[in-house]
């Protein structure tokens, strides 16, 4: 069965494409207006990067009081954890699968380009992958869910994965028992398929609950 990809991405695709035509930029142009672009989005948030120091001395949390955002030197990837979840961390040499509702923002239109948190059909929105823990490294599959059918690939964005680090898998069995939610801000090089081939960063506001 053939895959298409909703309208409004390929709208973005494509005028990324056409601006792409009227000048030949470098990769080293395209990453400079990647990290312009991240700067700006930054800005405009209020958001206040912290570093790696700060975030462990504050037990591996940032602030959503002060919109804190740690910042992953090696990686380029901020991360605000808003929830770190009930249930435990994912274990060395553990697998398991984990269910994810998200919302993806495009950050050079700052526009919302794809997301599967539904509101009528809930417990339905969701995407699935299968994880495993090999010494502290994440390797994950997308089973099924929105990510898999747009882009067409199963690979799970290495950004997806940083914060499988500092959060708990769980489902809630109390009122008071949330899941995992973390805010994230993913160079085009640690994302999905085309915002790798068209090097944009994406914004990710996602939700990680553990399967059955």
């Amino acid at each position: 069965m053939k895959k298409y990809l909703p309208l409004y991405l390929c709208a973005v695709i494509l005028c990324g494409i056409a601006s792409s035509c009227e000048k030949t930029e470098t990769y080293a142009e395209q990453k400079e207006y990647e990290n312009n672009r991240i700067n700006d989005y930054i800005y405009k948030h209020g958001i206040n990067s912290i570093s790696e120091e700060q975030f462990h001395s504050q037990g591996d949390s940032t602030s959503v009081e002060k919109n804190e955002y740690v910042l992953f030197a090696s990686s380029g990837i901020y991360m605000q954890i808003v929830e770190k979840g009930c249930g435990e961390k994912l274990k060395d040499g553990e697998s398991g699968d984990v269910l994810c509702r998200y919302y993806e923002w495009n950050i050079n239109g700052d526009s919302l380009q794809t997301f599967n948190d539904g509101t009528f059909a809930r417990a339905l929105s969701y995407d699935k992958f299968t994880v495993r823990n090999l010494s502290g490294s994440f390797y994950a599959t997308f089973v099924f869910g929105v990510m898999a059918n747009t882009y067409g690939s199963n690979q799970v964005p290495t950004g997806w994965l940083v914060p499988l680090t500092y959060i708990k898998l769980g489902r809630p069995q109390t009122k008071d028992e949330k899941v995992a939610h973390v805010k994230l801000i993913v160079p085009h090089n640690q994302g999905q398929a085309y915002a790798s081939s068209n090097v944009y960063a994406c914004f990710y506001d996602i939700t990680y609950e553990r399967g059955l």
